[in-house]
Formats: C-alpha cells, structure tokens, sequence
C-alpha cells in the first residue's frame, strides 16, 4: 500500500469512527447482555462490589465503569445468573438480583436504577446509564410461578428461561430436549411472564422452544445474546425462519461477540474440546480455561470484530433493521479481536457504518429497537393485568405436553 492509499484509508477509518461516535452520542448503546455480576461473584472477596472497585481499569477483565463510559453505553441488562446445578438455585437468583442493585447502589452517580424503558431517556439526561436486572435461566424459579412477581417486585425486568441445559419445562439449545420444546408449565410461565410486563428471553432455548415460544407468547420476545446459525452453526444461534418470524412478533435479536458463535472456524475447531452441544464446561477464568483448551489442541482460530458485523448484517437481512440489536454476553472470557472490552462498541458501529448503514438505521440498532420492544412489553403486561390473575402454581399443577 502507498502512502497516498494509507492516507485515504486512515481517513476513511476516521470518518467511520466520527460517525459511529455521533450515532452513539444521540443514541448511546442498549446492550442486552453483560455477566459483571457473575465475574464480580466469583472473584476474591466473593460478590464484594465495593472490594471489586468498578471505578478502576481492570485489564484481566472487560467491564469496568472507565469503560462503560468510554464504549458510549447508555442502558445495560446485567445478568443475574445462576448456574443450573447450583445446589439453591432460588437463593443463587437472589443472590445475584442482590449483587446488582448493590452495584447500583454503589455507584449512583453513575447507574440510574432502571425499570422502565423510559428510564433510559431520564439516565441521559443525567449523565447516567440506565442499570436493567435480567435473570438468566429459569432455574431460580424451582418449578413454582410464586417466584416471578418475586423477582418482578425487586426489579427484573428480562428472564432467559433457561441456561445450558434443560429444565423440567424448557429445552435449551446445548442440551438434550425433554419437553418438545417448551410444556404446559413452560407456557404458563411465559404467560406469566407477559402479564407481568417482563421480557421473555429465548437466547438459550432450543431452536423448537424458541418456536413454540413464539406459538404462544402475547408480547415481543428478546434473543438477548445469539448470531445468525446460517452463519455459524452452534446451536446457540437463531435459525433463519425464526429471524423471520421477529417481524410479526415485533421482537428483536441481539447480535452477540462469543467468539464460539461467531466464528465458523472457531466453532469446528472448537467441537473436539465440547460436548456434543457445544456447551463448554462453566468456569470460574473462562480465559484460563481456554488457555488449557489451546495447550492440548494448538493455537485456535480468531473471531474477528469484522465477523460480527458479518452476522448483523444477515440478521438484518432476514428479520428486518427493525428487529437487530446489540447483546454483548461480555462474561471475562475471550472476546473477538477489536471487541475485547466494553470500550469498543463504536468500533463496532463504524465498521457497520463502513458496511453502508444509514445513521437512523444505526441509531435503531444502538438502542431504538430495544426500547420499542420494552414499551411494547409494559403495554401487554398493564392491559393483561386487568383481565387476568396472577398464574398460581407449581410444575404438577400444569401436566401435560
């Protein structure tokens, strides 16, 4: 390359970035999906937000406030995750809802506590970022309904009905199914969930839940962390014929940064070191974990950030630009290169700006289409409980397929 050529190209990279940054400046990043609570949990002292010092860089990590700030977020749903063989999975749920409003509550001048999606236009106001609680995985309800209008009433917003395996009432995408999909209980609860006004997160479910899911629910649905399985076959991904059938549903997929699921290359490399589903065994150093993984099978391939912006485009292409967001699933493991920390988001949205989408198209990605969907949700769920009750008990009360 010549020098005139590097000069053209540079400028063009800089005009990307300027763009990308104004985008995000007008309408900071709703990301739908960040693990700092389960990093925080297990790190020494265990779950001590104060002790963890969210105000400093942390380099072995990815999410730290500098960052936040520096990435252009303007709302976050922070997972309140909690393992599928934790010995107390409702307690662990608590737990970790716990875990997040402390960091709310350490930082308030720099968290708003969110739980509309109208609070995201009061945080910018203030300067703030709009703090969302999710649960992630349906195992913290311990096959009873009582626990939603728990977590509800302490603020989550979002609930990923299951996590890698299986439930007694949902099949995930990395596990055997047993419930063809999703049972009467499982339609119970994401009834229960829509009347309440919370979002039904299909990330992990099986692709035949995630169908028999959109069967039944009466609001949008969220896939808060998934890629395109047209462009990398884990089953963690979205099927094409569901993107397509987002935009009847009204609701929104989230492009994720796994390198697992966003690498085609990675993903066959990576089946000789996983289960038959992909599901690699939870790790308290994801990046250690991986590090071992490559001292047995050589040096691994690398997902690039040019490889999500790959997978956004398809999945704009099969769902519609109304119905593509941006769910990180930054979790303290590897991360794409140019997407290694929560800083890179524009970086991200230049290259989409380089890939030809229109600043309003970009702005609906960043946070437009998240906050439709969340309105969206609120408005079911106010209209839902006044003609219905809240949904009453347990796994053996609602037999059936």
């Amino acid at each position: 390359m010549d020098n005139e050529t590097a000069i053209r190209s540079a400028e063009a990279a800089n005009n990307a970035l300027a763009v990308a940054l104004g985008v995000l400046r007008r309408a900071p990043l709703f990301d739908g999906h960040n693990d700092l609570p389960w990093v925080i949990r297990t790190k020494a002292p265990p779950g001590d937000v104060i002790a963890y010092d969210l105000n400093r860089v942390h380099e072995n990590a990815d999410t730290d406030i500098p960052r936040l700030r520096e990435g252009m977020i303007g709302a976050q749903f922070w997972a309140a995750f909690q393992p599928t063989n934790a010995p107390h999975p409702a307690r662990t749920a608590l737990e970790q809802i716990d875990l997040v409003r402390r960091i709310e509550e350490a930082h308030p001048d720099v968290f708003l506590p969110a739980r509309r999606a109208a609070d995201y236009a009061r945080a910018k106001a203030l300067g703030k970022i709009a703090s969302f609680i999710a649960v992630e995985g349906g195992v913290g309800l311990e096959n009873s309904l009582g626990p939603l209008r728990m977590w509800h009433a302490a603020g989550v917003r979002l609930v990923t009905l299951c996590h890698n395996e299986t439930l007694d009432w949902v099949d995930s995408a990395t596990d055997a199914p047993r419930n063809g999909g999703l049972n009467a209980f499982g339609r119970a609860v994401v009834g229960e969930l829509n009347r309440l006004g919370i979002a039904v997160d299909l990330a992990h479910t099986s692709h035949e839940a995630t169908r028999r899911a959109l069967d039944v629910v009466e609001a949008p649905v969220l896939i808060s962390h998934s890629n395109a399985f047209s462009l990398c076959d884990h089953p963690r991904n979205t099927p094409d014929d569901v993107l397509r059938r987002l935009e009847a549903n009204g609701g929104v997929v989230m492009a994720t940064f796994v390198p697992g699921f966003v690498s085609q290359s990675l993903r066959d490399w990576l089946r000789g070191s996983r289960d038959a589903y992909g599901k690699a065994p939870l790790a308290t150093d994801p990046k250690a974990q991986f590090a071992e993984v490559e001292a047995t099978h050589g040096r691994a391939p690398k997902a690039k950030l040019e490889e999500v912006a790959d997978h956004i485009i398809h999945l704009v292409d099969a769902a519609g630009v109304d119905h593509v967001g941006v769910g990180s699933d930054y979790f303290g493991g590897a991360s794409p290169l140019g997407l290694e920390d929560v800083s890179r988001f524009p970086h991200l949205f230049a290259e989409l700006v380089r890939r030809g989408f229109s600043e309003r198209d970009l702005e609906k990605i960043s946070s437009g289409n998240m906050l439709r969907v969340l309105r969206r949700i609120e408005k079911t769920g106010a209209r839902l409980r006044k003609i219905r009750p809240p949904a009453i008990g347990r796994l053996e009360d609602h037999p059936g397929p």
